[in-house]
């Protein structure tokens, strides 16, 4: 018997479905949602098509953040996968309670609708680090002379061991590290970051703002747009940019070249605005 669906499909409905406040905290989330798939699927494609599944959702949840109302036919077209396989995976990310489904309805015939898909807050816990036990004390026993030679030589290869551990550590987290240069500004990365995981993409997207602010005095090396100003358009730019991709526009050229036509726009529409010009500079 199926269960009756209270929830009327609204933007009301989904913001109060929302369980974070920033894009930052949910990208902080998802980050501890693929270590934790990492760690608890065995089978290697089984995880990259669940850590797909989650930045998909991801993406599709930056205006309420963290809710997602995409129906299973659209993700399964996105993932060039069939309906059931995403059922399985939706299921799989419900069982590591990092999603769950809210039913919904629509408002204007009552009848059911796409999900609500609403990522939820995980602890870092999920990462598998175990807290550190706290140590027992125990009574002092009498110490020899060959008793400090031997302990001496097991500290020495114990020692070397850990820090064999701790290189091995280090050199595998550094190549998974994935670090935005610290020319790109915060925010344009937070925004950018929340549609895009790896740091080159949104590298480039913000090389494209910069290679479109012209040099208008060559003496002085001075540029059409301020620093501050950059931030901005490149802010509205990439917004208008999801809204197209949102709306399957062709970018047949490319994204970073659509991007770059977005961009040199809205830059010579703002070059003659001004009040944009006067209150930015």
């Amino acid at each position: 018997m199926k269960k009756r669906i209270d929830v009327i499909a609204n933007e009301e409905a989904y913001n109060n479905l929302s369980s974070f406040i920033e894009i930052e905290e949910l990208n902080k989330n998802v980050r501890v949602c693929r270590d934790a798939i990492r760690k608890s699927v065995k089978r290697v494609d089984v995880q990259a098509r669940l850590i797909k599944l989650l930045e998909i959702l991801k993406r599709h949840s930056c205006k309420q953040i963290g809710v997602s109302y995409m129906s299973k036919n659209t993700i399964a077209a996105k993932m060039k996968l069939c309906y059931k396989t995403v059922q399985r995976l939706m299921k799989k990310l419900e069982d590591l309670g990092m999603i769950r489904q809210v039913p919904m309805k629509r408002k204007k015939d009552m009848m059911q609708t796409a999900n609500a898909i609403i990522i939820q807050p995980v602890k870092d816990e999920m990462s598998g680090k175990d807290p550190m036990e706290e140590s027992k004390k125990c009574p002092a026993n009498k110490t020899t002379t060959s008793f400090l030679k031997q302990n001496t030589k097991n500290n020495k290869r114990k020692a070397v061991a850990q820090f064999s551990h701790v290189d091995n550590s280090l050199e595998t987290s550094l190549k998974h590290a994935n670090f935005v240069a610290h020319w790109v500004p915060g925010v344009f990365s937070n925004l950018v970051g929340a549609f895009y995981e790896k740091a080159e993409t949104i590298q480039e997207f913000w090389k494209v703002i910069k290679q479109c602010n012209r040099v208008v005095d060559y003496s002085t090396n001075k540029r059409a747009f301020t620093g501050s100003q950059e931030i901005q358009i490149g802010i509205k730019a990439f917004k208008e940019f999801a809204m197209k991709v949102k709306a399957g526009v062709n970018m047949h050229k490319g994204q970073f070249a659509y991007f770059n036509g977005i961009v040199n726009k809205l830059m010579t529409n703002l070059y003659f605005d001004t009040d944009f010009m006067d209150n930015l500079n």
